[in-house]
């Protein structure tokens, strides 16, 4: 459903649009350039979105690696150790 409004632009955009638009079609290609401004705006607001979430998970992910390393290694180191104990061969000291 179109509904009609008044809007108020420069005479020279207006002169523009006439040279553009097709006789009688001032309407429809005002509808199409807000459209894709629109869905321009859309989607370089999805990409702000998308990179600060990639940085905030980034910075979590860092924050739990820091956390979580050091019982990885020691767990790695033990497991290690242990399974050459029993072969005789001498440990890694890391």
């Amino acid at each position: 459903m179109n509904k009609r409004i008044n809007i108020t632009l420069p005479e020279e955009k207006i002169k523009t649009i006439d040279r553009i638009a097709a006789k009688g079609d001032r309407s429809a290609f005002i509808d199409q350039a807000t459209s894709y401004y629109i869905d321009t705006y859309r989607k370089k607001n999805l990409r702000l979105l998308l990179k600060e979430e990639a940085i905030e998970d980034n910075n979590r992910d860092l924050e739990m690696t820091k956390e979580w390393f050091p019982l990885g290694a020691k767990a790695w180191q033990t497991e290690y150790n242990e399974k050459f104990a029993k072969s005789g061969k001498p440990k890694n000291k890391f």
